[in-house]
């Protein structure tokens, strides 16, 4: 199952990330969105887990729960929407 963790704090890592819903079981990829010219987080991310039961208790045991002093957001994420390209100048 694919989770989304939105309000992080800008200088959490995938590291971080990776560590804290590992409590929960295994994790296959843990990923903080960057900004692709900045680098610097966008503030929201995805963990990946296999089971399905470990993921469902891992979004009600971090959900609103401190992360580097923020609490975070954490539910299922949704198939992303195709959507046209913005041109990039």
């Amino acid at each position: 199952m694919n989770i989304y963790i939105g309000n992080l704090a800008y200088g959490v890592t995938s590291d971080e990330l990776h560590e804290a819903f590992g409590a929960f079981g295994e994790i296959s990829r843990a990923t903080v969105i960057t900004d692709r010219d900045t680098g610097r987080s966008k503030g929201f991310g995805f963990v990946e887990m296999p089971n399905d039961d470990e993921a469902r208790k891992a979004i009600e045991g971090m959900n609103e729960q401190p992360l580097s002093g923020r609490n975070i957001r954490v539910n299922e994420a949704k198939p992303r929407e195709d959507r046209p390209r913005r041109p990039r100048f």
